[in-house]
């Protein structure tokens, strides 16, 4: 089993985020999508399907990176939470119980050893 196979989103904290959007449109070009972040388009090398990469700025006063006092957080795409989940607990890894199920696939959180929150993501089945 592949335990990380991309990385699914780079988050960030930011004091203004529209203003911080704006320079990263003029500078950089990247255009956010309506509502709030920008979503990167790829394609997987195997199989020819198209993902996406997220990128997105959040509030200073966030609580979503909690209890990490990083202002960034990364998201990885995962092949298999749970197996991937239980193999971590074995290896001692700090895992919060907190788990989310959407349309958008399944997620968890977990914390480095420098405090590190990082979130593990599995997309939904095509």
């Amino acid at each position: 089993m592949k335990r990380v196979t991309g990385i699914g989103g780079i988050f960030f904290k930011s004091e203004n985020a529209e203003k911080l959007y704006g320079w990263y449109e003029k500078h950089l070009g990247i255009q956010r999508m309506p509502g709030n972040g920008v979503a990167f388009e790829w394609k997987e090398a195997e199989t020819g399907a198209t993902g996406y990469t997220l990128w997105s700025l959040f509030p200073r006063s966030t609580k979503y990176f909690d209890p990490s006092s990083a202002s960034f957080m990364v998201n990885y795409r995962v092949e298999d939470l749970d197996a991937l989940l239980a193999l971590l607990k074995q290896e001692g890894v700090e895992i919060e119980d907190r788990r989310e199920d959407s349309e958008y696939g399944r997620f968890a959180w977990i914390m480095d050893p420098e405090g590190n929150r990082i979130e593990l993501w599995e997309p939904p089945k095509p």
